[in-house]
This record gives C-alpha cells, structure tokens and sequence, in this order.
C-alpha cells in the first residue's frame, strides 16, 4: 500500500480532493486504486466509465474483487439510481424534520467511525482475495 485517502464528500461530486490525490498518486506509481464499495468512489455513472476506460487508472472494488468492467458499470447505474431516491428520501425526510427544529449537518462520529471500518474491510478483502489463485 502506497497511501490511503478518506474522502467525506458525496459520491455524487466528481470533484474531491482526496479522490483526486489518490488517483494522481496510483496514476505516478503505477499502482491500483482501491475502494470499498463502487459507490464510494462515485455514484455517477459517467464518472465511473471514464475512470474505468483510463489506461492509467487501474481500479479495484473491494466488496467486488472479481468484478469485471461489464459488471462495475451495471452496478456503476444502481448507484446513480439509489443517489436518485437517496436525495428524494432526505429532501422529504428534511422538510419533516427542520419544523421540529432538528439539528441537521455536519459530519457525526458515527459516520466517520464507519468510513474507518470500510477501509479496514476493503484492505482485508483484498489481502483475501490476492492470496487466491486466479
């Protein structure tokens, strides 16, 4: 491993500083990018497919160690979908909420101690599935 990245911004943003120091960084080392889950990394599909058609970007989910382009950019479509009903749901949950005087924004521990646990997964999985023969 040659350096980890822990982006907070939304997957549906194209442009975020972590993910573009972790992709220049793997683009001058030669390396791969990992992520956790596919819709960690976008939930664009556009986004996705130029990533994927880069020659210089090598790109690896690790809850899909064996997934193929074919495979990335159907799922690369669920995720643009679900940030379809994500903003749908919260926008109606928000307009609920804020009469109640809620306290809305901000980044909670819960979330980042969740970010912490996907990267440990992701690392695991991927020792796991590199010890297996191909």
């Amino acid at each position: 491993m040659i350096g980890t990245f822990t982006d907070v911004e939304s997957g549906s943003k194209a442009d975020r500083v972590e993910l573009n120091k972790a992709l220049e960084l793997a683009c001058e080392e030669n390396a791969t990018t990992i992520v956790a889950k596919l819709d960690r990394i976008s939930r664009s599909v556009a986004f996705i497919a130029i990533l994927l058609e880069d020659k210089f970007v090598g790109l690896r989910v690790a809850s899909m160690p064996y997934a193929d382009r074919f495979r990335l950019h159907i799922y690369a479509a669920l995720a643009e979908q679900e940030r379809e009903f994500i903003s749908k749901r919260t926008k109606a949950e928000l307009a609920v909420a804020k009469p109640r005087g809620m306290k809305l924004g901000g980044l909670r521990a819960k979330t980042r101690d969740r970010n912490i646990r996907w990267i440990a997964q992701a690392e695991a999985v991927l020792e796991a599935a590199s010890a297996q023969p191909a």
